[in-house]
């Protein structure tokens, strides 16, 4: 019998419209003969299932089911397609575990941790995995503009803490940028983190569970047009994405042993795609994303292609080990 699988897409973050491509890309490629794909929007506003012909059905809240046509539909599993809150930062995924759901991301407390880049650089500190040297601020709190830069020096990037796709995010070259940047950050979240900038060839690890088994996918070398990897070097064209990498043999040893250690350790599941730059040979952890972009044109699909994994298998994969 073919299971009922509920595509959640949208959110409430500026990754909105990079999710609804997501979500529509995984309905696109889930293999009809297994699935009954079901797209489900969720918003501020609602929550409600998109069927082909575009007409909305709300979402029962109190079980998650849909009710088209007078037939109520529950979900034998959810694929999660969110960016961003709530389907990033563990509510969701808290959520379906309320209501014995399973989901294609890691679990509530994971998802949480790894969308806080401050919490999820102090819980790997006792690990000594290498990182950028960074500042904290909290809305509201006073701005020492003097010790931020003493402490993280200049050019740094100033970032929203829990936001994705470079959304909140600044490089800052004078003291005289700074606040502006702090503002920028803070109209995405109210944590922002201010860390030093590292000079050094850029790259993207995809780390999955597939088959039953980690694996680390094909390393990907990112060069950005612009001063970094931004919102319009991520999505509009403006850098190049190189799978894969032109790293040496020991960078690549240690930049996948590390992105490999760094999910199991965390207790990961599904998919995950890790930042990091070089300083010489060491990797250097930026972040970690649990719900990465899954377009055609995405890195983590990229890597999988290489890998020789289609975009079929690499989401029939996720639905299967979520219901392992």
């Amino acid at each position: 019998m073919k299971k009922n699988i509920a595509i959640i897409m949208g959110g409430y973050s500026s990754e909105y419209g990079i999710s609804m491509k997501s979500g529509n890309v995984v309905n696109k490629y889930l293999n009809p003969q297994k699935y009954n794909a079901y797209r489900v929007i969720v918003s501020k506003e609602k929550w409600f299932h998109l069927d082909k012909d575009d007409n909305e059905f709300p979402v029962d809240r109190a079980d998650f089911s849909i009710c088209p046509n007078g037939q109520k539909i529950q979900f034998d599993c959810v694929f999660n397609a969110i960016h961003g809150t709530p389907g990033e930062d563990g509510l969701m995924q808290a959520y379906f575990e309320l209501l014995g759901i399973p989901h294609t991301s890691c679990n509530h407390y994971e998802s949480a941790l790894t969308f806080n880049k401050r919490d999820l650089l102090s819980t790997l500190k006792p690990y000594a995995i290498p990182c950028a040297v960074s500042y904290h601020l909290n809305k509201g709190q006073d701005v020492d503009q003097d010790a931020i830069i003493k402490k993280v020096g200049l050019p740094c990037f100033v970032k929203a803490n829990r936001a994705g796709s470079s959304y909140g995010v600044s490089k800052v070259y004078q003291n005289s940028e700074l606040q502006k940047a702090i503002e920028t950050a803070f109209k995405e979240d109210d944590q922002v983190i201010i860390e030093s900038f590292l000079e050094g060839t850029e790259v993207s690890v995809g780390v999955i569970t597939y088959k039953g088994e980690v694996m680390v996918l094909p390393i990907t070398e990112i060069i950005s047009e612009n001063d970094f990897f931004d919102f319009e070097a991520k999505y509009q064209g403006k850098s190049q994405e190189i799978t894969p990498a032109r790293i040496n043999a020991t960078q690549e040893q240690n930049v996948r042993k590390l992105a490999k250690f760094i999910y199991q350790t965390l207790g990961l599941k599904g998919y995950t795609r890790s930042e990091f730059i070089f300083i010489g040979d060491v990797p250097h952890l930026l972040e970690v994303n649990t719900t990465p972009g899954l377009t055609e044109e995405s890195l983590l699909p990229q890597q999988a292609r290489e890998a020789g994994i289609s975009l079929e298998e690499l989401f029939d994969s996720a639905i299967t080990e979520a219901l392992t």
